[in-house]
């Protein structure tokens, strides 16, 4: 039985006995799965650099004998094919008998059609599944591309997926069935690789996993997509416990505020949905901000992580609270300790970003030339703190060093010493919090002019020198004119200074449902930022289907997925305002970069996506058992309502960056710069750390005084 299916095509349901598919089961939302009203979305099918969608074929084994049971789970794969809206998709109901192999091998050699997933009746793949595993086939030139697993009975069990790391397969035990029967329907096949490995055996009880082993004879290599793409049936009896988990405490300096912390934070979601236990501590508790530069110990923290019997300690962003990276030696005693490498602090005497700083490659000391800007450091302080850095690195309980990017990977490899440890993990995001929305509607909800075409830009400090401020408001100056508006987010003490009538300051907004909001009314995102291990605010604009224009520079090169989630350009103002100009000119153009962007991105920084790329690093990094790699990586169930596409979706976090200041403070601050500039000088450093130790001191007489 063979049907052919057109991205035009209308939906059929598949009637009341499918009812056991629905929403309640899988936790999927709309059920079931009707086409896509997807006028905006078939602008995406062009692809850059000349690149095809893969032409797909699903292959639904199929018993020999017709059953009612049957007929209930074929009318729900039908269904979950059809609502794809996929171009260049067939699919073939190939019955178990005599001539099935025959079939599976014409299939297979048919040149018509160059990847193949297998189905049994009543799998079912996931809304925009096969558009997730088409692109990530066409971006990577994988052979295999595999996705999420939802298993499911009378509700969501768990989620999985192939354990095995990207690149080429190794030698490893194929997929195994520890949620249910593996038949490898979130595996997008080359039909080519399909056919050099044997292709699939009909009489096999698990036709895929029986190929799988072929396949890695074959040398074939592997993407991964962190979105559900296909949904399974199973027996609960048939689901075994969550593995244990490793018991991490995650370290900051004061918490998951600002950018930094906010990265830190999802990784910690992350973990948890991955069946780990997550502590949180935080170095500020025992000393504040303005201390920051005198404190190298933390006794209760240290104690608490001596104690804890913690299998991993994963700092970052510590520098608020100490200038020192000791720390990370004297808990590396008690247990493993990774740190994610937000910025380049723990590599530098003292900066985040050292730039082309021409200092460092002969080592940071008193010739910084920013010693007043955060995080400040005495001159005379530097040189010694450079030191102990590097010893730290070098010593025998060093920190393993996580980049956020291939490029901030690469900086620390060059920054650090010989034989420090490094790898390359992938940041979370919530990505059903960041999704794409009505943008008209968002717009009549924010108060934004319903037909002009708005530009953005954020940061936590929407005026930071080191985002390119400057650079970027006498650009925003020059395409200014009619119909054409932008949207600032983040602190900005004086929005005049940005010479824009028609500016929108929304200030800080701290609550990441609103941050979507913003980001969906808007037509383009842009930064002129140069000091970036990640860039999250393109990834967040992209999640919801604003396109973003950037440098190619550090890690934006990795935020950014140049000609697919925006336009990367050549480092410098006229090259950025370019780009910008033509793509304010281009509404289809914005909306083809909108829908390949949310595609892209949500496959390869979800929750679940950052959470395999870790595994895939704490196994290479003996902090997890060689066979944490192999079978299948699992997720509870709440993983589910990580994505956009789950019938209940988590809420988003409030509190994210600090709340408005209020005018007063503003002015203060605005005051401040126009005397001092924007670092602060170190007599004013050392005055503020005596009012705070004074006022501590104060505050212990009194209390011991009283008693």
């Amino acid at each position: 039985m063979t049907d052919r299916i057109e991205a035009s095509s209308a939906t059929s349901g598949p009637g009341r006995k499918a009812d056991a598919f629905g929403p309640d089961a899988h936790g999927i939302a709309d059920w079931p799965f009707g086409m896509r009203r997807s006028e905006d979305f078939c602008q995406a099918w062009a692809l850059p650099g000349d690149r095809d969608w893969p032409r797909i074929r699903v292959l639904i084994l199929a018993d020999k004998a017709h059953t009612e049971t049957e007929a209930v789970g074929l009318a729900a794969t039908r269904a979950s094919i059809e609502g794809q809206a996929y171009r260049d998709l067939r699919y073939d109901i190939v019955r178990a008998g005599p001539e099935a192999a025959a079939r599976l091998a014409e299939y297979t050699a048919d040149p018509a059609f160059d990847a193949l997933i297998l189905l049994r009746p009543g799998d079912l793949l996931a809304p925009g599944g096969l558009a997730a595993l088409g692109l990530e086939a066409a971006l990577s030139g994988a052979e295999i591309v595999a996705g999420l697993r939802v298993v499911f009975g009378t509700e969501p069990l768990g989620l999985d997926a192939p354990a095995a790391c990207p690149g080429a397969l190794d030698d490893t035990a194929p997929p195994d069935g520890a949620l249910a029967p593996f038949t490898g329907g979130e595996l997008l096949l080359s039909r080519t690789l399909v056919q050099r490995a044997g292709g699939f055996d009909p009489e096999a009880p698990y036709p895929v996993a029986d190929l799988w082993r072929r396949l890695v004879r074959q040398g074939a290599r592997l993407a991964r997509v962190g979105r559900p793409v296909f949904l399974q049936h199973a027996a609960e009896d048939h689901v075994a416990a969550m593995p244990p988990g490793l018991s991490i405490a995650m370290l900051t300096d004061f918490g998951y505020s600002g950018g930094a912390g906010i990265g830190h934070r999802r990784l910690a979601d992350a973990l948890a949905h991955g069946g780990h236990h997550v502590s949180h501590l935080t170095l500020g508790t025992e000393s504040p901000a303005a201390a920051a530069e005198w404190t190298e110990r933390f006794p209760r923290a240290e104690a608490r992580i001596a104690a804890g019997g913690f299998d991993l300690i994963l700092a970052g962003n510590l520098h608020g609270a100490t200038r020192s990276t000791d720390i990370l030696e004297r808990l590396g005693r008690s247990a493993p300790v990774a740190v994610v490498l937000h910025d380049l602090f723990p590599l530098t005497g003292r900066c985040a970003f050292p730039g082309d700083c021409a200092v460092i490659a002969q080592g940071c000391d008193a010739r910084c030339p920013s010693p007043t800007a955060y995080p400040q450091l005495a001159p005379t302080q530097i040189a010694a703190a450079f030191a102990h850095k590097r010893a730290v690195l070098a010593g025998s309980h060093a920190p393993l060093l996580l980049g956020n990017s291939r490029w901030t990977e690469a900086t620390a490899r060059r920054l650090a010493p010989a034989g420090t440890r490094i790898d390359r993990i992938t940041l979370a995001f919530p990505t059903g919090v960041f999704r794409p929305g009505d943008r008209a509607d968002l717009r009549r909800q924010l108060g934004l002019p319903p037909d002009d075409v708005l530009v953005m830009f954020a940061a936590v400090i929407a005026d930071a020198p080191g985002k390119g401020a400057a650079e970027l408001a006498a650009i925003l100056r020059r395409i200014a004119g009619p119909g054409i508006g932008f949207v600032a987010v983040g602190r900005l003490d004086d929005p005049a200074a940005f010479g824009l009538a028609n500016l929108v300051a929304a200030g800080p907004i701290g609550n990441e449902e609103t941050l979507a909001r913003w980001y969906g009314a808007c037509d383009v995102y842009v930064t002129a930022s140069r000091n970036e291990t990640l860039g999250q605010t393109p990834v967040e604009a992209a999640l919801c289907g604003t396109p973003t224009v950037a440098y190619r520079s550090t890690g934006l090169t990795t935020a950014v997925i140049d000609g697919v989630s925006g336009h990367l350009t050549d480092v410098g103002p006229e090259a950025l305002e370019a780009a910008l100009r033509t793509l304010i000119a281009d509404a289809p153009a914005r909306r083809r970069l909108g829908a390949l962007g949310r595609i892209a991105v949500e496959a390869r920084h979800s929750h679940a996506a950052a959470l395999m790329r870790l595994n895939d690093v704490l196994v290479a990094q003996g902090i997890l058992p060689p066979g944490a790699g192999t079978g299948r990586i699992r997720f509870a169930p709440e993983m589910l309502a990580q994505f956009a596409c789950a019938r209940e979706r988590a809420p988003g976090r409030s509190g994210t960056v600090p709340a408005p200041s209020r005018p007063a403070v503003r002015l203060a601050r605005r005051l401040k710069q126009a005397l001092l500039g924007r670092g602060l000088p170190l007599w004013l450093r050392r005055g503020l750390y005596l009012g705070v130790r004074l006022r501590a001191w104060t505050r212990h007489g009194f209390r011991r005084g009283s008693r």
